[in-house]
């Protein structure tokens, strides 16, 4: 049988539908996502908190660092840096990068990885007193611990783990490999399978540019990235809509009445999966979304950390939103024009309500 012709509008709903599902556990909303994209910007919170407050049941600002030492997750680069399952982790790993150490700077990582091998649990303030490494520069062209570097580097090669974190800094162990038993090409498959889980209905343009980006993540495959695209292009559904073939996961039905839509507003965390893609975006709600906070203020169009505000299956503005004397202060911008119906003032009041819990700022 043939499947369904389908139009935008299907294909709106079902992003947003699929995306945004029934809040859960932290776990199960982990397990589903497979990858939380990390940012340490907070406008008023953290990206990772704010994607997370709108699907996991009762959340609260900073509860998944609180918990992440009982969560089968790692901190680690997927297509981005973030809070990825630990099945998916072990899939990347070990990993060859296209820098090699030098012999002196490898033995300096085997001196580290003894030392916190003995030690258990490191902070990295604790490396540099101990080894005195000095001061290198860093990715921005400032100055920074020489044993800071070493560590994230190690951390990125698989060599350490991130335990947990103190005041925002990360705390190591040594890692162990779990070998999936899986050959190469079954591995890039899977890892191609958990993007398309978080990102669809995908543009084939944006499939290719995540599949681009896995090269973070596995960059002893990158080489092998057109092939792994041209196989996800063969085996997964596919329907070209107004001239874009567009990608989702086996087994799931874009079409499907399931996916309707709620008088409910949320806003969005600038990385959250319904509004990552740009490319997506533009094509879906027919404006442009720009991520600003590293823009010079004087070029800013819609603010630092303007937030996606989707109302119904619509994005119809944004916000910038702030916590001051425990009180919240919204600064909301509309493409056009506000909705002038109760259903959306109330909606509204809800989301702030929400956001407001979430922040600590009163009780539910």
């Amino acid at each position: 049988m043939a499947s369904p012709v389908l139009n935008l509008d299907q294909l709106r709903r079902y992003a947003v539908g699929r995306s945004l599902f029934a809040p859960t556990t932290l776990t199960t909303t982990l397990q589903r996502l497979g990858f939380v994209q990390a940012d340490p910007l907070r406008a008023p919170a953290r990206a990772q908190d704010l994607t997370l407050r709108h699907r996991v049941a009762g959340y609260r600002v900073g509860d998944l660092e609180a918990h992440y030492p009982k969560l089968p997750i790692e901190e680690d680069f997927f297509v981005n840096y973030g809070f990825v399952r630990r099945d998916v982790h072990h899939l990347m790993h070990p990993r060859t990068t296209r820098i090699v150490w030098s012999v002196a700077r490898m033995k300096q990582a085997h001196e580290v990885l003894a030392f916190v091998r003995e030690a258990g649990v490191v902070r990295p303030a604790q490396v540099d007193a101990h080894f005195d490494h000095g001061r290198v520069v860093n990715w921005f062209g400032g100055n920074s611990k020489a044993s800071t570097q070493l560590l994230d580097g190690m951390h990125y090669r698989g060599l350490l783990r991130v335990v947990r974190r103190e005041g925002g800094q990360r705390l190591y162990a040594v890692r162990a490999h779990e070998p999936s038993g899986l050959d190469p090409e079954a591995i890039m498959d899977r890892l191609v399978d958990v993007i398309v889980a978080k990102y669809a209905p995908l543009p084939a343009a944006s499939l290719g540019q995540l599949v681009s980006l896995l090269a973070g993540g596995v960059p002893q495959w990158r080489q092998h990235r057109q092939a792994m695209l041209e196989r996800a292009r063969l085996r997964l559904p596919s329907q070209i809509v107004d001239g874009t073939t567009w990608f989702w996961p086996e087994g799931e039905n874009p079409s499907s009445r399931r996916h309707g839509e709620e008088d409910q507003v949320r806003l969005l965390a600038p990385f959250d999966p319904v509004v990552w893609d740009r490319r997506r975006f533009e094509q879906l709600w027919g404006w442009a979304y720009r991520f600003e906070a590293y823009t010079p203020a004087a070029k800013r169009v819609r603010g630092h950390y303007a937030m996606p505000l989707l109302w119904r299956d619509q994005v119809i503005g944004w916000a910038n939103v702030s916590a001051k004397s425990g009180e919240l202060t919204p600064d909301l911008g509309f493409v056009n024009a506000a909705p002038k119906c109760k259903a959306f003032a109330v909606a509204l009041d809800d989301e702030l309500h929400r956001m407001a819990v979430f922040l600590r700022l009163k009780e539910a």
